[in-house]
């Protein structure tokens, strides 16, 4: 049974286990130069290949840190972390943050998840506590890991569920 056919309550009785491992995506720099753009951050690490090459620690681009964390919501999805008695969910916070290993344009990357808590919060809102952990492929460290906390809101009944973030 995947995670998005079960409820709240099924994924209750998870809370201390790993929920997911998404698959490996490649950062390539289409994706790094369109954060660039709409963040209007035009850091030449990140999006200038020839001068990185040339000049940066890395030998070549890096992906921005925040669009690593920002892949946070994308691996959630795919890995089926909403239970299907989940109306929506919001972005609540972080706690804990860390940027480990710059992740290189070319590099893949995947997310493990492990279910921290879920706290009945009324009204059929759920907060939720994940840590994530972002690895990138063939290395021994971690690109990042985050303490994620995300709000759910219970469907009523009239429609399934459509993940948003």
């Amino acid at each position: 049974m995947t995670l998005s056919a079960l409820t709240i309550e099924d994924l209750r009785r998870r809370i201390g286990s790993e929920i997911g491992i998404s698959n490996w995506i490649e950062v390539d720099q289409t994706l790094i130069d369109s954060f660039a753009h709409s963040t209007k951050d035009m850091d030449w690490m990140h999006i200038d290949p020839e001068r990185a090459s040339r000049d940066g620690p890395y030998g070549g681009t890096i992906a921005f840190g925040f669009w690593t964390l920002s892949m946070l919501t994308h691996f959630s999805h795919e890995i089926g972390m909403w239970p299907a008695d989940v109306a929506y969910g919001l972005n609540y916070g972080l706690e804990r943050v860390r940027w480990i290993t710059p992740v290189r344009v070319g590099a893949r990357i995947r997310m493990r998840c492990k279910l921290l808590d879920i706290e009945d919060r009324g009204e059929e809102r759920f907060l939720i506590r994940t840590d994530n952990s972002l690895e990138i492929e063939g290395e021994e460290r971690l690109a990042l890991v985050a303490e994620w906390l995300g709000m759910f809101v219970r469907s009523t009944g009239e429609s399934s569920a459509a993940p948003n973030a």
